[in-house]
């Protein structure tokens, strides 16, 4: 799939899925509507993580959805994952490229436009950029009081890659992102911590295309 198409992207963490397993999340998201899945899981292990990959590479290929790894190109190598997601403080967007080859998806997480030039220039396939809104999360560590849909549209306007918005975004709120020019949203605790991950999804899916709707009526009438 290509990084245009991200829509609706669930990023998954084991301890904020209740009772439930990854699997049975990812499975409820994929139902539900999901484009793309990123194994996070920064508290595990390696071994633990390979493992999960495997059953989540199983789920997503049969479903036609992208399956990106979190920061480790090793795991997603060893589980033929569509590619990796880094950090600031991850392997660098080169390295990460240069190890997985031109075809795999590499994506970075931005915060400034600055930022986000660099990782374009680097190789980038799509930004991840965030914190929009203001969150509790433990897994979204900078800028938790939000850049807001305006820094969304500022990287936009500066890059020619797809950006993602992530942080602190609901069904509620999902709209202004996708006006400001996101290809779409990224969330966690908001699929994963769900009474029904599959609704959830379904009704992030629908703010996702109906805010594209409406940019792509604006456009027109501009």
């Amino acid at each position: 799939m290509d990084p245009s198409e991200y829509g609706t992207y669930l990023v998954t963490q084991q301890s904020i899925s209740g009772d439930r397993s990854t699997v049975d999340v990812v499975r409820a998201a994929i139902d539900g509507g999901v484009d793309v899945v990123q194994l996070r899981e920064k508290e595990t292990d390696a071994r633990w993580r390979y493992e999960l990959g495997l059953e989540l590479r199983e789920l997503t290929a049969e479903a036609g959805v992208d399956l990106i790894v979190n920061d480790r190109v090793d795991v997603a190598e060893a589980i033929d994952a569509d590619g990796v997601h880094v950090g600031q403080s991850d392997l660098p967007v080169g390295v990460a490229r240069e190890l997985l080859g031109p075809e795999a998806v590499v994506g970075c997480s931005t915060a400034t436009v600055e930022e986000a030039l660099e990782a374009e220039a680097a190789g980038a396939d799509y930004l991840g950029v965030g914190t929009v809104y203001a969150t509790t999360s433990k897994d979204v560590e900078r800028y938790k009081d939000g850049v807001g849909p305006e820094r969304i549209a500022e990287i936009v306007d500066a890059v020619s890659i797809p950006v993602v918005g992530i942080g602190g975004i609901t069904a509620d709120n999902a709209g202004p992102v996708v006006e400001a020019g996101a290809t779409g949203v990224a969330v966690i605790s908001e699929i994963t911590a769900a009474d029904d991950p599959r609704a959830t999804t379904e009704a992030l899916s629908d703010a996702v295309e109906t805010a594209k709707s409406m940019r792509n009526g604006r456009d027109r009438d501009d």
